[in-house]
């Protein structure tokens, strides 16, 4: 047997109650035997002070990679080269003069001793003499946000410092910490309860008497969620994505900047006569439905009129599937279409098949020139230059509306036959060209996709992979920053698309169709988690009962906007992005407003540049106020800033904000912060540097009930410095604090 024997110094205890006798303690370490990877060793303790030694800790540190696989006559609560064993009820007690041996154990690696021992939080072996340290001398606590911070003077010979407290004035003392050098930080305490500490000084001839008693109440909260705000990190916010889709007849619009006139109705418009087909909208009806002007071009002109006097920008619709109505007269039979009877012929360039000039009242007879369409959109607004320049108000234009769906939406038209992709990119190419013939500077948006499928693969008419170059995206981005090359200038200016969330509860309704005022908290979390599948690397969608498009995409996020801005990036860089159709469902409940706001802010955090609500039927006004927290929040006409500050959540899951400053006002920072959890988060927003006074403004299902229209409520004000602003967010909110 081969025997080695550590015996340390006294360890020294204290029980807290006033000055200590001194406890001394030999701890013993033997190697039993050692054998090729592995050794087995016994500990003793001797306890030779005046007073009972009840319940011991013991730890030291191996040297090297030693992990015990087996021990007795204690507990093994951790391991690793530091090691702590506890005692059993029946080793416990180690009376004056008594020893413990009843610990041994089995380690694999090579034998060693032990580099230090602590018996119950103090170290043995450090020197120190026979006399006691003198009592420890300024003792301070500060109090905090579920902390306290102790420090005092250091006293002559210690080795460590017994920290302890007690919840009642002059104890007993609880030890809860044994540092050795002269601070500590109690952050086992709970806010609002008061605590009194004292703090000896020891060494190995035992611990000086406790010094002067402090007392601390820590108060606070401590934080749900931190957002950390990088200032150095900006991008400009584009105003379009503020916009919505026809807003005439909208009761308590909010401040929107962009009014679109599309949908399924514009693709058979006819601008010479006003005349459209609804498609299977309604029974592919040829009617008046969008102006009963004869005047050519009513249906737009007076969109285009009102949005200017508002301040908003305008998205018209040019025609592009080839057919518009030539009349008024009802339903249209789909039995064989199309019937060339029921329709005009479209043509892109006028001056491919007439010499006559553009005019503001052509024939109704004939084909229906596109780029004369715009020319004369031009016109009725002379001076304007509402297709390019330096006009506030500009008018965009959309190259139809969701083209995958023609042969279903206008079966009237296109027949039961898909167009495929090359026939429709060529198509595009021959139209965009001649409206930039026409007006170089005019932003053109395409190919307005209807959903996911569309983007990915043309509704299945491609042969698309999750991460290829092989989406419809793909194509359609080579074949146009090839065709621009040569056109030199882009003939598409934004790539478009619709988002209506493929969300679903366990009863397969979607949340675009959750259109009551109450919901379950199941159907809330749908709707308000939701907006993450527009950017959430991380999100995969765990409570939609029919994640389709993550299957498609082999079970990974779908995270579209950054996949679409990587594949514009590579193909055709001038590219930017546009959702001209979203919705975000719950429209009659606070989860409504939570996803609306929400899809503003990864609009702006993603670089959107143009986004456009769709009004669903019925009532929805939980989703405009989602609009209401960026603009107007105070009914004074403030509005989120411009450019967008970066901003990292802890917990997206429960909440986001997004933080903006103001190029007109430097100082001002505006902040929109969102709680989609269904409890309330304490957030605390560090990082952005504040000055002033915050003014706070919040919607809530209780500030939302009874509302006409749903309006932040305000909260008041508080002065702010710094870079940290703590708050806390009510279950389903959103709350927009402007600072200035």
């Amino acid at each position: 047997m081969k025997g080695l024997c550590l015996l340390l110094l006294p360890v020294i205890l204290s029980a807290f109650g006033g000055p200590a006798a001194a406890q001394t303690c030999p701890v013993t370490y033997s190697i039993a035997g050692s054998w090729q990877g592995g050794f087995q060793a016994s500990i003793a303790i001797k306890n030779t002070g005046t007073t009972a030694i009840n319940g011991w800790t013991l730890t030291w540190t191996f040297p090297g990679n030693q992990q015990i696989t087996q021990l007795w006559g204690g507990t093994v609560s951790s391991q690793g080269e530091t090691i702590t064993v506890t005692s059993l009820s029946w080793d416990a007690n180690i009376p004056p003069g008594g020893t413990m041996s009843s610990v041994g154990f089995v380690a694999n690696g090579a034998a060693a001793i032990p580099t230090a021992f602590a018996l119950n939080g103090v170290v043995c072996g450090s020197g120190g003499g026979g006399t006691p340290p003198p009592v420890p001398t300024g003792l301070k606590a500060t109090a905090g946000n579920a902390q306290v911070a102790l420090t005092w003077n250091a006293s002559a010979g210690a080795v460590s410092y017994n920290v302890a407290r007690a919840t009642i004035n002059g104890g007993p003392y609880t030890m809860v910490g044994t540092p050795t050098a002269t601070s500590f930080t109690d952050t086992t305490v709970t806010n609002g309860t008061t605590y009194f500490y004292v703090v000896e000084a020891a060494n190995l001839a035992g611990p000086s008497a406790n010094s002067t008693q402090v007392s601390a109440t820590p108060s606070g909260s401590i934080p749900n969620v931190t957002v950390t705000i990088n200032p150095a990190n900006t991008q400009p916010i584009s105003p379009w994505i503020y916009g919505i889709n026809n807003s005439a007849g909208i009761a308590n619009l909010p401040h929107v900047t962009l009014n679109r006139l599309g949908g399924n109705r514009w693709t058979a418009y006819n601008w010479t006569t006003n005349a459209s087909n609804a498609g299977s909208d309604f029974n592919f009806q040829s009617d008046n439905f969008l102006s009963s002007s004869s005047i050519p071009g009513e249906a737009v002109r007076p969109t285009i009129a009102a949005d200017i006097a508002g301040g908003m920008a305008s998205m018209m619709t040019v025609q592009l599937q080839g057919l518009v109505s030539g009349d008024e007269a009802g339903p249209v039979s789909t039995a064989n279409p199309p019937d060339l009877t029921r329709f005009k012929t479209v043509v892109d360039k006028k001056s491919t098949v007439s010499a006559a000039a553009f005019t503001t009242t052509p024939l109704t007879t004939g084909p229906v020139f596109m780029d004369e369409f715009a020319w004369a959109m031009d016109q009725k607004f002379p001076g304007a230059g509402i297709f390019g320049g330096s006009t506030q108000t500009p008018v965009f234009v959309d190259l139809d509306n969701e083209p995958e769906l023609w042969n279903s939406t206008h079966l009237e038209i296109q027949g039961a036959t898909r167009s495929t992709p090359d026939d429709y990119i060529a198509r595009t190419l021959t139209l965009a060209k001649a409206l930039k013939d026409q007006f170089p500077d005019m932003t053109i948006f395409g190919p307005v996709h209807y959903g996911f499928l569309g983007i990915y693969n043309w509704q299945t008419a491609l042969n698309a992979t999750p991460t290829g170059v092989d989406w419809f995206t793909d194509k359609y981005l080579q074949a146009l920053a090839s065709a621009s090359a040569t056109y030199g200038r882009p003939l598409v200016d934004v790539y478009d698309f619709h988002w209506y969330p493929e969300d679903y509860d366990a009863n397969s309704l979607r949340v675009t169709s959750m259109t009551g005022t109450t919901l379950t908290d199941a159907q809330m979390q749908l709707v308000v988690q939701a907006p993450r599948n527009l950017w959430d690397p991380t999100f995969t969608d765990p409570g939609n009962s029919n994640p389709w498009p993550n299957q498609v995409l082999g079970n990974s996020a779908i995270q579209m906007l950054p996949r679409l801005k990587a594949k514009i990036a590579s193909e055709f860089p001038s590219m930017k992005l546009s959702v001209s159709e979203y919705e975000a469902g719950g429209f009659n409940n606070i989860a409504g407003t939570v996803a609306q706001a929400d899809e503003l802010g990864v609009f702006a955090t993603q670089g959107v540049f143009a986004a456009m609500f769709w009004p669903p039927g019925g009532t929805f006004d939980y989703s405009l106020a989602g609009f209401r927290a960026y603009r107007n929040f105070d009914g004074a006409n403030s509005n989120f800033g411009d450019t967008l500050l970066q901003s990292t959540s802890s917990n997206v899951q429960n909440v986001v904000v997004y933080a903006s400053k103001d190029t007109a006002h430097p100082s001002r920072v505006v902040f929109v912060a969102i709680n989609r959890a269904s409890s309330a988060q304490i957030t605390a927003i560090t990082g952005a540097p504040l000055s002033g006074t915050a003014h706070m403004y919040q919607m809530t299902a209780a500030t939302a009930q009874g509302q006409t229209p749903v309006t932040p409520v305000a909260l008041g004000q508080t002065a702010v410095s710094g870079s940290s602003l703590t708050l806390t967010l009510p279950a389903y909110s959103v709350t927009t604090i402007d600072v200035h």
